[in-house]
């Protein structure tokens, strides 16, 4: 497993690979329309006004979306971004002439998407600082006239004038673990009041995974550690360590269970009751070994496009930015090809804020050479 630490939510790292840098700047500011629906609700009236280059790291810190390097990490991760962008300009004939609503826009790069695939309007909604960055790319890009800007939330716009509905709705709604700092609840609420009764969501499906891996010099590194500290016990610890998943970059050569899907989201049809998760799981050994921790990730589709089209992020798949998410517990399980161990997973989403997620994963087995019965909680927040 990839040794490095996951910072969540406002921390993301930016990848480190070799990249080839390029240096640009704009000369004059020009203006463009821009439709101004609703005031930041984080506590402060003055930060709806200002532009990323005046915010301080008061600013950042209640708009941290607002930072380009957020946007950096997501620009490169090309699983993500390349998939979106093949769903769209592969498919033209699904978007020629039509009205597309970019919910989290973000700088802007699905809508340009959208545009270039022959959308005659594409409606750009974004809450954060960021979008004064994505008017600028749209405006370099000479697709200021097709794409329209909105600051706000989904839920508090409107429309421009004449449109009432639209025919396709774009959103990466996904976060850690499929659902931490997620807007489904956005995209549901999208789908209801302005989707037309044929339109489509990209991407409108996702399933969530599990499986078994083998970790033992990772566990030892970042859990066993805390027994004895520079001669100090510090076992207390462990128990907060290994409640919190960690999001991280799983080998696949670490895997030694098959993969059981926990629960598929339809948001063609789903509603917000519908988020949070409660499944049974049996995961059968694949080679004799240890289990140490089971792995979450998610897959999910664009079925709207006539050749399968997927983000997967399983380990193994490809690098991208939501990695995968482990969930250690106190002992392991020595388990025998083919033996089975089963249990019970949920995940509740806290609807008010999507950086609260609580997990319950219980589970037993009785193998040849092991029996556990464990009973485990975690949770992410931000």
């Amino acid at each position: 497993m990839n040794k490095s630490s996951d910072q969540l939510a406002q921390d993301k790292s930016v990848d480190q690979r070799t990249v080839k840098k390029v240096a640009s700047f704009e000369p004059r500011e020009q203006t463009m329309e821009v439709q101004n629906n609703h005031r930041m609700t984080n506590g402060s009236t003055e930060l709806d006004k200002m532009i990323p280059e005046d915010m301080t790291s008061k600013e950042y810190y209640l708009d941290s979306t607002a930072h380009f390097a957020v946007h950096e990490e997501l620009l490169k991760d090309e699983i993500r971004t390349k998939t979106f962008r093949n769903a769209m300009i592969n498919n033209r004939h699904l978007f020629k002439d039509k009205v597309v609503l970019n919910i989290g826009c973000g700088v802007g790069i699905f809508s340009l998407f959208a545009a270039k695939a022959g959308a005659k309007m594409v409606i750009a909604v974004e809450k954060s600082n960021v979008i004064e960055y994505a008017k600028r790319i749209i405006r370099a890009n000479r697709y200021d006239k097709i794409i329209r800007v909105i600051k706000g939330r989904i839920e508090d716009i409107e429309l421009p004038e004449g449109i009432d509905k639209v025919d396709i709705i774009i959103a990466e709604w996904m976060g850690y673990c499929l659902f931490y700092d997620s807007i489904i609840q956005s995209v549901i609420y999208a789908r209801d009041k302005f989707l037309k009764p044929d339109g489509l969501i990209f991407p409108d499906r996702a399933t969530m995974y599990m499986v078994g891996i083998e970790d033992r010099d990772y566990k030892e590194d970042k859990v066993e550690w805390w027994s004895t500290v520079y001669g100090y016990n510090m076992s207390c610890l462990k128990n907060y360590v290994m409640r919190e998943p960690l999001v991280d970059t799983v080998d696949k050569r670490q895997i030694c269970t098959d993969h059981f899907p926990l629960k598929t989201f339809d948001l063609k049809t789903m509603t917000v009751n519908d988020i949070n998760v409660h499944s049974k799981f049996r995961l059968r050994a694949l080679r004799d070994d240890y289990v140490h921790a089971f792995v979450t990730y998610f897959i999910v589709e664009f079925t709207a496009c006539p050749q399968r089209t997927v983000i997967n992020t399983a380990p193994g798949a490809g690098y991208t930015h939501w990695k995968q998410t482990v969930f250690y517990f106190p002992d392991y399980a020595t388990i025998k090809q083919d033996e089975q161990l089963e249990g019970e997973f949920s995940c509740k989403v806290n609807l008010e804020n999507t950086k609260k997620l609580d997990f319950e994963i219980d589970f037993q087995f009785n193998g040849k050479i092991s029996n556990i019965q464990s009973q485990n909680r975690y949770f992410m927040k931000g």
